[in-house]
């Protein structure tokens, strides 16, 4: 089931933390947690300068990352969860690998291949794809066989059965690890753009608390959260306008 898109919902959530962190800087009255206005302030002078910059790398970096691991993840997730031959093929693979920490490897990811751009979208691709592969594969082994019957009577081939059955059977699952995955994604994302860069928001909030300048820090915070908060957003939408279906 999923529950209704509601931005009055995420607005109430919003002020919530707003207020919350109102009354923290209010109580302890450090620099360490400046209030949310100081940091808006902050925010709205130095946002097209130089925040937009390190925004617009780190928005790249989740967004190639995340295509990357669904046009690997999803096709095939639906072969392995198809064909019981590929599974049995793959499926130790898949067991030997996806229950290593993804952020274990950035030593090796990091050596192979340098500490540019390609070792970041890396990370990123291999904390989703092994979430998607898992989930579209059970999705799909989970389809009662009797439901491909009338197809296959009719002589469909096996494009026609992804796409009229495959496909809405497994897309409500699909989204779902994606959006699960996407959080772990931007955290790891975040660790990485501290080496070998100048850009991201990850070495825009180090660098911030390195220079101790907490407003900077907490704007690039407000920064990474409401790229998260944006990509959930887009989730939720593709899942509504794809899986209208599915909906109660």
């Amino acid at each position: 089931m999923m529950e209704k898109f509601s931005l009055r919902m995420i607005a109430v959530g919003m002020l919530a933390c707003i207020l919350l962190w109102a009354g923290a800087a209010e109580l302890f009255q450090k620099p360490v947690i400046p209030s949310p206005v100081q940091v808006f302030f902050r925010l709205t002078a130095t946002f097209t300068g130089t925040i937009a910059i390190h925004a617009a790398y780190s928005l790249m970096r989740i967004t190639v990352g995340v295509l990357a691991a669904v046009a690997v993840g999803y096709p095939l997730g639906i072969l392995m969860g198809y064909f019981r031959r590929v599974n049995h093929l793959l499926a130790p693979i898949l067991y030997l690998t996806y229950p290593i920490p993804k952020i274990a490897l950035l030593p090796v990811v990091m050596l192979l291949f340098g500490v540019g751009e390609t070792s970041k979208l890396l990370l990123v691709f291999l904390i989703i794809v092994f979430q998607v592969i898992v989930t579209v594969r059970d999705a799909v082994a989970a389809i009662p066989p009797a439901t491909y019957f009338p197809l296959r009577v009719l002589g469909a081939s096996f494009g026609q059965m992804v796409r009229h059955i495959i496909v809405p059977a497994s897309l409500p699952k699909f989204i779902t690890a994606v959006r699960v995955a996407m959080a772990t994604a931007i955290s790891v994302l975040f660790f990485t753009e501290t080496f070998g860069t100048k850009y991201g928001i990850g070495y825009y909030i180090m660098d911030a608390w390195l220079r101790v300048n907490y407003l900077d820090m907490y704007a690039g915070i407000v920064v990474l959260s409401t790229i998260g908060l944006l990509l959930f957003i887009l989730l939720d939408l593709a899942e509504r306008r794809l899986c209208a279906w599915n909906r109660q």
